[in-house]
């Protein structure tokens, strides 16, 4: 019986909707994020978060990653001589890396063992670049940890 009295059930359902300008508000911001987003592809707005490659660079060195998914990975120069062996403990995000470049090199059926350029600028700012598919990394966005072991490599 007291299910049925209407004072309880208006108290009920009060506390359990979204105000109104809460809903409008977030349907706005929607809005306001398409029309932002539209306005910039028509126009042909740079894309500026990406890092600026005209930047001087400290050291650049072309290295051929190897790997397994397995985590093994092997980093050669560009002669063939080894840098640096990974077991699969270790070389986990060098590995992941590779597995991207296999990913991105089979799209276009470039070969797997072309070298990458692995660059540090004077910003000290570590980046990857694929320059056979255009693919590219700013390494820092993966963590101080996976950062260092490509840094490791120009050292």
């Amino acid at each position: 019986m007291a299910a049925t009295d209407p004072q309880k059930r208006r108290d009920t359902q009060s506390v359990e909707k979204v105000p109104t300008i809460l809903i409008r508000a977030m349907f706005g911001l929607a809005l306001f994020s398409l029309v932002l987003v539209a306005w910039a592809r028509l126009t042909d707005q740079p894309l500026s978060a990406v890092p600026d490659a005209s930047e001087p660079v400290a050291v650049e060195r072309q290295i051929v990653i190897a790997g397994s998914n397995s985590g093994r990975a092997t980093v050669y120069d560009d002669e063939g001589n080894v840098i640096r062996e990974y077991g699969p403990m270790e070389g986990g995000f060098i590995s992941g890396i590779w597995r991207v470049l296999r990913l991105e090199r089979g799209k276009i059926d470039a070969p797997m063992d072309a070298p990458v350029r692995l660059v540090r600028y004077e910003s000290g700012r570590l980046s990857l670049y694929d320059d056979l598919t255009g693919w590219r990394a700013e390494l820092i966005g993966f963590g101080a940890d996976n950062a260092a072991a490509f840094a490791r490599l120009l050292d």
